[in-house]
């Protein structure tokens, strides 16, 4: 749940996009590759990221169908089975750790929908004596049309025209759904608020064409700093409202819906590896770097019923109960086409598919699930800060999934420490997976960063405009949820959010490999770039964080 309080043509490759420290925008556009070499173009990476999908869930299908496209897919490549996202789990974050190599605290980017104690609020026009501190929502709050599956571009036909949606998602967003800079009095665009560069921008500089497909256009922040990275980002808006064949509302509400959805991305990928664009309607090369997430296990882990199905897990909390299965037995479809599809291609050899996850999901185990309206809490942390003798509201803004961020309208050390020691010290109210009352203790948490223990723990400065000001990490299986529509969420740091797979399979490939060495999904980025020959110190949070190449078996 998110609750706030208010207070009183892209760029070209390698422009100066700088920026004052204080506003969170991008700190420098990239610097010109050091490459020596151009890189080839028979060489391909496809990354495919599963939203949802945990390691466990990848050796239970692939032991239940060892005929099937995923055991293929890991039978001729190497499996990390110890890889963990990085922390917050949440899509953005993870994403942008994919193809970038950086943590939240390199990369600026915490969650898709935060607070920045140094921008002004969207809408913002006159920037004179405007008090900083704003929401940054990269999500479909930043569509022209967050209702429309074309995020407001008014194509006709929807949604079976949707493969007709601009490649330039950049175009879609809305600029006074975004925060302002301060210094320009400007929108900043996600890929502004991007601190370091990404695997799509070295690759434009060494003459590739690169292509993604995603949930929402905000997820043009892969362009990087520059704008220019992804020549092809095809994003049609999954909460948008799906008026389909026997289902009327958000594509996420109902998996059947979902899977849908998830078909047209594939059919954009499929289009790609044909050398055509996304919409198969123009000759322009397979991709260098191209891929797209899915979001079906997402949804089937989540909703407690869809199309007559149970969602989530059986009471062990490792077997996937029939929704869950019928999502893992599409998956496996969809990457058989795909791995099929290259197959075909005259560089099959020369390609890589990478399959991982930008997050997990918990619980697993449906008796662990406690579900916890973060409203009250909220409110009586309020309460109690105005009964100290203050006249305003504590909480500036919140975001709470299976995780708790706060940041506050006093940004002070002692500030932070009395939202601690409140949440450490009052029970909350919830329901269990069978919607009966239950009580936690400490407002369901288990430790609570406040103020500069937060900085520590991301490894950035206290002066960090983005950072929360409390950062919470949940007791197992709570969920901060108003009702009883969700049975498991991401965005902790509990490892059933964390621990995804990592399958990289190479084109020459013939035998399974694996490694049991813990890993992070940061590690794909340099991967990436070591596939297309490419050096993977292009990138400024490989520089940053020393973030290795994954071990190769």
């Amino acid at each position: 749940m998110k609750t706030i309080t208010r207070r009183t043509a892209a760029a070209v490759l390698g422009a100066a996009l700088t920026a004052t420290a204080a506003t969170g925008a991008a700190v420098a556009a990239p610097t010109a590759s050091t490459t020596s070499n151009r890189a080839s173009s028979d060489k391909h990476v496809l990354l495919l990221s599963v939203d949802g999908l945990h390691q466990s869930d990848l050796d239970w299908y692939v032991k239940a169908h060892p005929a099937s496209a995923l055991a293929a897919l890991v039978g001729h490549g190497t499996s990390y089975t110890n890889a963990q996202t990085p922390v917050p789990s949440d899509s953005f974050p993870g994403m942008v750790g994919q193809v970038t190599g950086g943590n939240p605290g390199t990369t600026g980017v915490y969650y898709d929908d935060t607070y920045n104690r140094a921008l002004l609020p969207a809408g913002t026009t006159t920037c004179a004596g405007v008090t900083p501190g704003a929401e940054v929502a990269y999500t479909e709050a930043a569509d022209k049309n967050q209702n429309a599956l074309d995020a407001g571009q008014g194509l006709a036909g929807l949604p079976n025209s949707i493969l007709q949606m601009t490649g330039n998602a950049k175009s879609l967003l809305n600029p006074a759904a975004l925060p302002v800079d301060p210094t320009t009095c400007k929108p900043v665009y996600p890929n502004q608020y991007l601190k370091v560069n990404t695997v799509f921008e070295v690759a434009k500089q060494a003459g590739l064409r690169t292509a993604w497909s995603d949930k929402h256009v905000a997820y043009d922040i892969l362009s990087g700093p520059s704008g220019a990275g992804i020549d092809d980002l095809f994003a049609p808006e999954i909460n948008s409202d799906a008026s389909i064949a026997g289902f009327s509302g958000d594509w996420t509400k109902d998996n059947a819906a979902t899977q849908q959805y998830d078909s047209y991305k594939v059919q954009a990928v499929l289009n790609e590896i044909a050398g055509k664009d996304h919409s198969g309607t123009q000759n322009v090369g397979e991709p260098g770097i191209f891929g797209m997430n899915f979001q079906t296990v997402s949804t089937a882990q989540k909703l407690p019923t869809s199309d007559g199905l149970a969602g989530g897990y059986f009471a062990d909390g490792v077997t996937p109960g029939p929704l869950l299965t019928r999502g893992l037995d599409y998956i496996n479809t969809e990457v058989g086409q795909l791995t099929a599809a290259i197959a075909k291609t005259p560089d099959a050899k020369k390609t890589t598919v990478i399959l991982s996850a930008k997050h997990g999901q918990s619980p697993m185990d449906p008796a662990s699930l406690k579900r916890v309206d973060d409203g009250p809490i909220i409110d009586g942390l309020n309460a109690a800060w105005r009964a100290a003798g203050h006249s305003s509201d504590l909480v500036a803004f919140s975001t709470d999934d299976d995780v708790m961020q706060l940041w506050l309208t006093e940004h002070t050390q002692a500030a932070a420490d009395f939202a601690k020691q409140y949440l450490a010290s009052h029970p909350a109210a919830g329901n269990d997976i069978n919607g009966s009352a239950l009580t936690v203790q400490d407002s369901g948490l288990t430790t609570v960063y406040a103020g500069s223990q937060v900085a520590d723990f991301f490894h950035t400065s206290a002066s960090d405009s983005r950072i929360p000001d409390i950062f919470g990490i949940v007791q197992h299986g709570v969920v901060y949820t108003g009702g009883k529509g969700k049975i498991a969420e991401h965005g902790g740091a509990d490892p059933q959010d964390r621990h995804v797979p990592i399958v990289v399979s190479q084109g020459t490939d013939s035998g399974a490999s694996t490694v049991t060495s813990t890993v992070e999904t940061t590690q794909i980025a340099p991967t990436i770039l070591r596939e297309l020959g490419l050096n993977a110190n292009d990138l400024q949070a490989v520089r940053i964080e020393g973030t290795q190449v994954l071990p190769q078996h």
